[in-house]
């Protein structure tokens, strides 16, 4: 999507100044991952309009590839505005039903894509955008295990999007099927009924075929966790003052992943995203605020910055 961004603060209707900015959680990902030296490629549709192009070349600019992009020349792209207020609130309007990305079909999907990958990450946003994008999330899923592609899940719950209809079993479903699992401690609660993370750990592991989970607790930081160390680590947060928290959590994922992709231990892959998730914040674009490789390898190794 294209998100417009207010440049004061307060209700939008005192409002007439906007920035565009590139919005979505996948697209965040993707952008992450590539900032980070991550090959990426990104499946969506646009609308044939200027601010499909948009999208577009957004995401391309960021390194990442956009060859699996439908656009469609029958519906418009979707939008949504911010409201922001005071101590890094945002509240979010959409405008995207019947949207080019609501018109996602199974049929989208081709067998070659999954053929060279190693992950598939997918959230909970774009099943409930319609019906056939539910069928062609299941579908990827479907196409992913029969290709020996990791799927990695995050139920990103937007509960704005589904207009009173409950896909918490069909989330489940998802959540038990994926080998990366990364939710939020709250949308742990939204699922399961279950408050604390152990026992968020243990679920996944016992009933689910996880082989790695993050639980991502905001401002508390995040445990994570795999099938050798179930027992999960406590990543503290990344000391810093949050200007706006929109993509934080897609943050967090791409670097996590990215840390896994790359071999490393459990702990920094968690640090990775801890720091990833914490640079989202001190921007007001989604993803504007991603490091790259070189600064999370300083980051990670305590190097301050050198400003002049």
């Amino acid at each position: 999507m294209v998100v417009f961004t207010p440049d004061g603060y307060g209700a939008l209707r005192y409002e007439n100044q906007f920035k565009a900015r590139l919005a979505g959680a996948e697209s965040n990902t993707a952008i992450g991952l590539s900032k980070l030296g991550i090959e990426a490629s990104w499946m969506s549709r646009v609308g044939s309009d200027e601010f499909g192009h948009y999208v577009l070349n957004m995401i391309r600019a960021e390194g990442v590839d956009t060859k699996a992009a439908v656009v469609d020349p029958e519906h418009r792209t979707g939008i949504m505005f911010k409201q922001r207020e005071y101590g890094g609130e945002t509240t979010v309007f959409y405008y995207r039903e019947n949207s080019a990305a609501s018109h996602l079909e199974p049929e989208d999907l081709k067998t070659e894509w999954f053929q060279n990958a190693d992950v598939l990450h997918i959230t909970g946003i774009t099943p409930v955008l319609s019906d056939s994008c539910l069928k062609t999330i299941q579908k990827a899923v479907e196409m992913a295990k029969e290709n020996g592609v990791k799927v990695s899940f995050d139920p990103n719950i937007r509960k704005k999007l589904m207009h009173g209809k409950d896909y918490t079993e069909f989330f489940r479903q998802v959540t038990f099927a994926a080998d990366i699992v990364l939710l939020g401690l709250d949308e742990a609660d939204y699922l399961f009924g279950i408050h604390e993370i152990k026992d968020v750990l243990k679920i996944l592991f016992e009933q689910g075929q996880a082989q790695y989970v993050a639980v991502k607790d905001g401002g508390n930081g995040a445990v994570v966790a795999s099938r050798e160390c179930p027992e999960g680590l406590r990543i503290p947060p990344y000391p810093i003052k949050p200007l706006e928290t929109v993509g934080a959590g897609d943050g967090f994922n791409a670097g996590f992943l990215a840390g896994i992709l790359q071999g490393r231990s459990l702990e920094e892959a968690g640090r990775m995203g801890g720091i990833c998730g914490a640079m989202a914040t001190q921007t007001l674009g989604d993803c504007d605020g991603y490091p790259d490789a070189d600064r999370l390898e300083r980051m990670l190794k305590g190097q301050a910055e050198v400003y002049r």
